[in-house]
């Protein structure tokens, strides 16, 4: 037997193991950066939170039409029992009566949440805001929706810009002794 006749083979595994060594060495491809997300509880908790915390001395609360009133209850009572669908069909039914309702707009918008329909959530603040009375309550629940739905999209310099906007939201009273 010849020496030449397994240089070959030893050669072509030598060469193969010496491949299989240097891609075990390659460094990884960069991996994403995954942003945990917030649960929709956690974001509607923050949003309810903005509006409670708001302790500003404007708190406008306008008059409520019976009927669109009762489809509100109604819309509330569905989420609680978890029929979100059939409260967004009420909710839509109020504001078909009243279309420039800024704390029926709010309330849709956060139904929205529920139904993971973000796009529809934030455009619905962002109206409520408009017609809304841009201070107190619930203009912090308005601009907290458009921090938190900005922030779940990934874009943190639209959101602390609204974040401002939460803080604007606040009106100091005239201190009495």
């Amino acid at each position: 037997m010849s020496y030449r006749r397994f240089r070959r083979p030893l050669l072509a595994s030598t060469v193969l193991a010496a491949l299989a060594l240097a891609a075990c060495n390659q460094p990884s491809a960069p991996s994403q950066a995954t942003r945990p997300t917030r649960s929709d509880g956690d974001i509607l908790a923050s949003i309810q939170a903005a509006g409670d915390k708001e302790k500003s001395v404007i708190d406008v609360h306008p008059l409520r039409d019976p009927g669109v009133a009762s489809l509100q209850d109604a819309a509330q009572a569905d989420v609680r029992g978890g029929q979100l669908d059939a409260a967004a069909a009420k909710l839509d039914q109020a504001l078909k009566l009243s279309p420039n309702s800024p704390d029926l707009l709010q309330d849709r918008a956060e139904l929205a949440i529920r139904l993971k329909d973000y796009p529809s959530a934030e455009q619905l603040a962002h109206k409520s805001w408009e017609i809304g009375p841009r201070l107190g309550p619930l203009c912090a629940r308005n601009w907290q929706t458009i921090v938190e739905l900005r922030q779940r999209a990934g874009d943190d310099a639209a959101a602390a810009t609204a974040a401002k906007w939460v803080k604007q939201c606040h009106v100091e009273g005239i201190p009495r002794y």
